[in-house]
C-alpha cells in the first residue's frame, strides 16, 4: 500500500511538471482494499461439476419472477456442446442437465444468453454461439423449448455477443457488441501481423430475431481491446463499455456513447482497480455497481483470480479507483477462469456465477457465489481485507 501511494505521488508530480501526460498516468496497481471471500464456503454453490470434463464460460439470465434463473455453458474451453440448466429458487439449487436441440452440440464458441422483448411485448430468450458464422437460437416460452442454432448472417466473431443493451431508439430495439481479430469475421479470415482487434456493434429492431451487418467501432493493434461489457448510466443518458486489453501492455479501457451507440468516445485507459477480462456489471438497490471479472491487473495479490469491483458509475466516469475490490474465489490456475454473469435478486442478493480451476489438479467447474454489499461494507469497516 505504501509503495503504491509513493508511486501515485511521483506520477502526480510528473503530471504537474508536464513530464507526463494524463494518458500515461494510470498506475499498474491500486490502493483500494480487497475483501477476500474465497474461504467462505457457505457462499459457494456448485452449479455443475464432472470429473475429467472441462466445464467453462457460463452465462445466466434471471427471469421477471425474480426466482427463475437459466444458465448455459460449454463442455470445453469455449468450444464444446452447450449444457443447459434451470434454477427455480434464485440459484440456490439447480436442475439436472436439460435436453437441448441437436445443433447445440456443435457449438464452437462461448454461448451467451440474453432476455429481449419486441415492440408487441413478446418476451423471448436468445442464445448466441460465435466464430464464423455467428449462430442464434431462440425461445419464446422462457426456455421451455428452444430452436436450433441458425446463422444470423455472413459474419462471425469472438464471444458473440458478450453484451447486449436495450436502446431508447424504439421498442424492441437492441444493440449487441463483440470483437474479432481477423480470423472469424468473414469466411477464411486470418489474423494479421501485427494483429488488429476490431470492436463491433450490431443492431436489432425486431426484439432480437434479426441483426444488422456489424459495424466496426474501433480497430487497434497497439492495444488489443476486446470482450466488451456494457453499462447504462443511472440517468439512462449514457452508455459505457469496459474493455479487456488482451496484449497486456496497458490496463483495461473504457469508451462512452451519448447517442445510443451511434458514436463513441476515444478509448481511455482505466485505473488498475478495474483491470481484468470479461467485465459484467449490475446495479444494486443503493445505486452502486458490482462488476465481476477475471483479475489481470499488472500489480495485484489476486492475479488470475475471480474478483469483483464495487464503486459508482461516477467513479468510472471520473477515473477514480472505486470503493473496494473483492476476491470471490481463488483460481488454482495462472489465468483460466471467470466469464462471470451477475444477477441481482429482489432482496438485493448478488448471485454471480462462473467457471474456474477451483480444486487443484482437477478440471474447471461451475460455481455461484452469493453475497450482499451490506455484508462486504461491514467487513471493510472491520478491516477484514487482504494486507
Amino acid at each position: 500500500m505504501k509503495k503504491q501511494l509513493k508511486l501515485n505521488t511521483v506520477l502526480l508530480v510528473l503530471l504537474a511538471s508536464g513530464s507526463l501526460s494524463a494518458a500515461e498516468l494510470q498506475p499498474r496497481g491500486y490502493t483500494i482494499p480487497t475483501i477476500d471471500l474465497s474461504a467462505q464456503k457457505h457462499r459457494q454453490i456448485i452449479v455443475d461439476r464432472e470429473k475429467g470434463q472441462y466445464l467453462g464460460h457460463p452465462t445466466t439470465v434471471l427471469l421477471e419472477d425474480g426466482k427463475t434463473m437459466l444458465i448455459v455453458y460449454p463442455k470445453g474451453h469455449g468450444k464444446g456442446g452447450i449444457v443447459y440448466k434451470r434454477s427455480a429458487d434464485g440459484g440456490k439449487t439447480w436442475s439436472k442437465r436439460l435436453p437441448t436441440p441437436a445443433s447445440w452440440a456443435t457449438s464452437r464458441e462461448v454461448p451467451t444468453l440474453h432476455r429481449v422483448v419486441d415492440a408487441k411485448g413478446t418476451k423471448r430468450l436468445i442464445m448466441w454461439s460465435g466464430l464464423y458464422p455467428a449462430r442464434l437460437a431462440v425461445s419464446e416460452n422462457d426456455g421451455a423449448k428452444w430452436s436450433e442454432l441458425k446463422s444470423s448472417g455472413d459474419w462471425g466473431g469472438i464471444v458473440v455477443m458478450g453484451c447486449l443493451e436495450e436502446l431508447k431508439t424504439g421498442k424492441g430495439h437492441y444493440m449487441a457488441m463483440f470483437h474479432d481479430d481477423g480470423r472469424f469475421f468473414a469466411k477464411g479470415g486470418k489474423r494479421g501481423k501485427p494483429a488488429v482487434f476490431n470492436l463491433y456493434k450490431t443492431f436489432s429492431k425486431d426484439g432480437g430475431l434479426t441483426w444488422s451487418q456489424p459495424e466496426s467501432i474501433l480497430a487497434r493493434s497497439d492495444v488489443h481491446l476486446c470482450e466488451p461489457g456494457i453499462i447504462r448510466s443511472p440517468d439512462g443518458k449514457q452508455l459505457c463499455v469496459l474493455l479487456r486489453e488482451n496484449s497486456r501492455r496497458k490496463n483495461s479501457f473504457v469508451i462512452f456513447s451519448n447517442d445510443e451507440g451511434k458514436t463513441w468516445t476515444k478509448p481511455r485507459e482505466l485505473p488498475a482497480a478495474l483491470t481484468g477480462d470479461r467485465h459484467t456489471a449490475k446495479y444494486t438497490a443503493d445505486g452502486r455497481l458490482f462488476i465481476s471479472f477475471r483479475d489481470t491487473t499488472h500489480d495485484t495479490p489476486t492475479k488470475g483470480d475471480w474478483v469483483a469491483w464495487v464503486g459508482t458509475y461516477d467513479d468510472i466516469v471520473k477515473g477514480r479507483e472505486g470503493q473496494y475490490r473483492v476476491r470471490l474465489m481463488d483460481n488454482k490456475n495462472r489465468w483460466d477462469c471467470a466469464y462471470p454473469p451477475v444477477e441481482i435478486l429482489p432482496d438485493d442478493t448478488i448471485v454471480t456465477t462462473t467457471y474456474g480451476h477451483w480444486t487443484k489438479g482437477e478440471s474447471p467447474y461451475i460455481v455461484s457465489v452469493r453475497l450482499k454489499l451490506s455484508e462486504l461494507d461491514a467487513m471493510a469497516k472491520e478491516g477484514e481485507v487482504l494486507k
